[in-house]
């Protein structure tokens, strides 16, 4: 897929990454080309799957979820079985979920308001998740950066 990628569509990408909400005609102009040119290439990015979504960041304090953790869970499948895995994603609080390499078998980012809530979380809901045998649990005490933004490369 990134083979058919150019470096106007880089530059498109690199452009709505920052901003998914600048107008066309905007985008059009940064990027030095015709409005209905640009719009064209955005659809097509989003018919190959490159783009997936537009969205808006929230800052998490605003919205009271002051508390963030990343929580290493061993489960007792085995390879190829992944229903722990089914389980977590379903959980609105579990914000991202990575097979992982190593003596855990997956890595959850969660927020949430307070020690608490987190507490509430992995009694009422990771505990009960048949196959999890265990956690550990880090607490962020301060984040420099979070980001989802790639860096895209000018050409590839």
């Amino acid at each position: 897929m990134s083979s058919t990628l150019d470096s106007i569509d880089l530059a498109i990408l690199t452009y709505l990454q920052e901003d998914a909400t600048l107008p066309n005609a905007e985008l059009a102009k940064k990027i030095g080309m015709a409005p209905s040119a640009v719009l064209e290439r955005v659809k097509k990015l989003k018919q190959k799957g490159v783009i997936t979504g537009q969205t808006i960041r929230i800052q998490p304090n605003s919205i009271d979820l002051k508390l963030l953790a990343f929580i290493f869970i061993k489960s007792s499948e085995g390879p190829g079985n992944i229903a722990v895995a089914k389980q977590l994603v379903k959980l609105p609080e579990v914000l991202e979920l990575h097979h992982i390499a190593g003596e855990d078998c997956y890595l959850v980012k969660v927020r949430a308001r307070d020690p608490q809530s987190l507490v509430q979380l992995m009694r009422d809901k990771f505990s009960k998740i048949p196959g999890l045998t265990s956690t550990k649990t880090t607490i962020v005490l301060e984040t420099r950066k979070e980001t989802n933004h790639l860096p895209i490369p000018k050409e590839l």
